[in-house]
Order: structure tokens, then sequence, then C-alpha cells
């Protein structure tokens, strides 16, 4: 550590601890977006979906009102996820600690990096009580010893650091603004039938190319799911497709290999070698939450998971978004764990659309998906370079007032 840096414990260099601990708010159906600690994830605040009442803001936030800059840090389940608040009202709930850093002594967005430092992380789990729910005591918190540098060189790293995350959250809302596109496009394609409707009225489908205008049929019939475009078909995912159970694997979440590895809730590691081939649809099988992930290369999935194999023409991007709207998470074997059976899975009704229209989807989205992929990458690469810079910047190994934000900037931009 450099010698103007120094170690202080982190009560001694705070304006503010707000604490919630211990109470529990009544949540309402909209309202103040109340920030609890499941929201709290990856150095950012997902969107609300908790809520109190306005008329109850001030008798419930009576143990301190949260600022623009403070620096929120769940306390357990799970411990040490942080971001910061802007300066949108919300009200803060159980789990979460709110921390503010004294003016001139602390700057609260290096505060927001340290925290994500190995050095702090060690001491904060090391504090920490716990078994099955492992967190830490307001008293224990406050004992951390924070690596200090000189304030304008904390607010020279915080910009440094700041602007990588600033470019990740920026490929991050860009990649919500595409799906959202690829969403609406299904949904008038295969929900609304807007192309059928347009046909059916004697009006040409707008937005599409002729030879894809002509794929759609220009009226309904009626099937034992409703009414529905002629030609297409009334099926059930059973006689479709078909859910292969994923294997046990250890050591996952170690190395960068090639090929990723899907477990019920999405992506947790990578692998040497894929269990499913080719690109496609991971469905959870175990779990609270099961979800319903794409992966657009080869992949590996574990015991927790399915992957989906066809049993006939179908494209797995059209199948994709089809299961999304079909709330998987709802359906339930009954077993101690809540799962999701194959059984179940087949007996799902689905609509079936011609294999040269489900194509057609596809190959008008593609170049979004790509889009999506290219953010990402680069997204894993400023990730990549902002955890290689975050310890030598936190240290002092690497000056930042030395060798010059703008040259710094500039490396990150």
């Amino acid at each position: 550590m450099a010698s103007e840096w120094h170690e202080t414990p982190l009560e001694d260099c705070m304006e503010a601890i707000i604490d919630y601990r211990g109470k529990t708010p009544r949540k309402t159906a909209n309202g103040i977006p109340l920030i609890t600690a499941k929201i709290v994830k990856g150095g950012r605040i997902n969107t609300p979906e908790e809520f109190i009442d306005p008329d109850e803001y001030d008798s419930w936030m009576t143990r301190g009102l949260p600022q623009a800059g403070d620096v929120v840090m769940t306390t357990e389940a799970p411990l040490g996820e942080v971001a910061q608040l802007d300066g949108k009202k919300v009200a803060l709930a159980q789990r979460l600690i709110t921390l503010r850093g004294k003016p001139g002594i602390l700057d609260n967005t290096y505060l927001k990096f340290i925290l994500q430092s190995d050095f702090v992380r060690e001491q904060l789990f090391g504090r920490a009580t716990g078994t099955t729910v492992i967190g830490i005591k307001q008293s224990e918190l406050r004992k951390i010893k924070l690596p200090l540098a000189p304030f304008q060189e904390q607010r020279a790293i915080a910009q440094v650091l700041g602007n990588l995350d600033d470019k990740i959250e920026l490929n991050r809302r860009m990649n919500a603004t595409l799906e959202a596109m690829a969403r609406a496009l299904f949904k008038s394609w295969f929900v609304d039938f807007d192309p059928v409707r347009a046909k059916a009225e004697g009006r040409e489908p707008e937005g599409l190319a002729p030879e894809i205008a002509a794929l759609f049929p220009d009226g309904f019939e009626d099937s034992e799911l409703g009414e529905i475009p002629a030609g297409w078909e009334a099926k059930n995912w059973g006689n479709l497709v078909s859910l292969e159970y994923g294997k046990s694997l250890k050591g996952y979440s170690e190395g960068n290999n090639d090929y990723p590895v899907y477990g019920t809730n999405g992506k947790i590691g990578t692998h040497s070698r894929p269990l499913c081939n080719h690109s496609g649809i991971i469905i959870g099988r175990k779990g609270a939450y099961r979800g319903v992930h794409y992966c657009s290369t080869p992949f590996f999935v574990i015991d927790t998971a399915f992957y989906v194999e066809p049993k006939k023409a179908v494209e797995l991007r059209w199948a994709y978004y089809v299961l999304l709207g079909q709330d998987i998470n709802s359906m339930d074997s009954g077993s101690a764990i809540p799962s999701t059976s194959r059984e179940d899975f087949y007996s799902l009704p689905v609509l079936y659309p011609p294999f040269k229209i489900q194509a057609a989807f596809a190959r008008k989205l593609a170049p979004l998906w790509a889009k999506q992929e290219q953010n990402d990458s680069e997204s894993r690469a400023l990730a990549t370079l902002r955890d290689a810079l975050l310890p030598k910047l936190l240290s002092g190994e690497l000056r930042v007032l030395a060798v010059g934000s703008k040259l710094l900037n500039e490396v990150a931009a």
C-alpha cells in the first residue's frame, strides 16, 4: 500500500450509517419503490417490484433518509452486494445497510469500489456469523478497515472505475431495448397475428417484405385453442420437443473454458466440453426459481435443469419466446423441492406456426441478437479491465494522479 494510504475503521469515516434491520414495512402494489436485498446485485439496483404507501413513508423512514450517492450494502442473504443510490426517492428494507462517507474524508463512489475489493470482502466474511444464512452485525461492520487514499486520489480512482461501470450499464440498457424490440415483434406475429389480420382485411402487412408477408395466411380458423391463423396447428410441447436431463458437474465455477454451464437460474460457469452440441434452450428443473434461458453457442447443463431437443422442425429462437410467456416457474410437481416435471411440460398447449414463419422470425432478428452479443462481449472485456485495475488502484500500486486520469480513461474507452 502506498505511503499516503492509511487504513481506517469504517465507523470513523462515515457521516451516516442507516440501518432498517428488524423492521418490516407494509407493502403496497405501487407507491414509493422499496429497495430490498434481493434487487441489489452485480453493483447495481435492479427494477424494484415492491413499494410502500407514500402516506406511510415518513412514519417508516425514521432511522434516516437516503441521499443521492449513498452506498447500499446487503448484510445477509446474500452478504456484501453493493450499489449506489441515485437521487430518486426510495424506501429501504431489511437486510440492507446504507453508508455515507464523511465529506472530504471518503468519496462515496470510491467507497462502493473498495467494498467490492478482496481486501474488504475478506474482512466482511471473516467477521460474519451464521452457517445456512451468513450475515454481519452492524457492530462488526463498523470495525472493518478501509484502505483510504488521499481524497483527491479517491475521486480520480472513482472516476476511472465509474466510467467503466457506466459503459457496462449503457450496454445493459441497450440490450434491454433490443430485447424489448424482439419481444414486440414476436407478439405482433405470434400473439396478436397482425400480419394475418392485415391480409384478412385486404391490407399489406406493415413493415414486411413481400416474400415474408406471403408466408402468412389471410384468414383464421377454429381450433381447440380458439381462433388461430389458418394452417397453423394446435399442439402440445410433447409433440414438438423433448426435455433432456442435465448432468452432475464439478469445478464449473473455476477457470475460463470454452463452453458456458447453465443451472436452473442461468449461467453459472464454464466447462471444457458441451453437453448440448448446438445453440438452444435451457429450462430450470429444480428450485424456487426455474428460469428459461437461451444460449447462442453449444453449452453444458447441470442436473438442476433440462435442455430442449426438437422432435420435428422447430426454430429454437421462436420456441424460446413462446416459453417465456408460459410461466414455467409456476409449474410444480409437488415434491419437497419445487420442480418442473417433463410430463407437465409436455402437456402444455402451444400454437405451432409453419416452420418457414418461425425461420423468418429468426432471420429478421438475427442482426439484433448479434448486436446484443457484441455488447455483452464488450461488457465482459470492460469488467475484466475494471477488475484488473481495481486492486492496483485501491492499493496505490497504480497512481491515477501520477499516470493521469485522462490516460486511464482513454485506455478504458
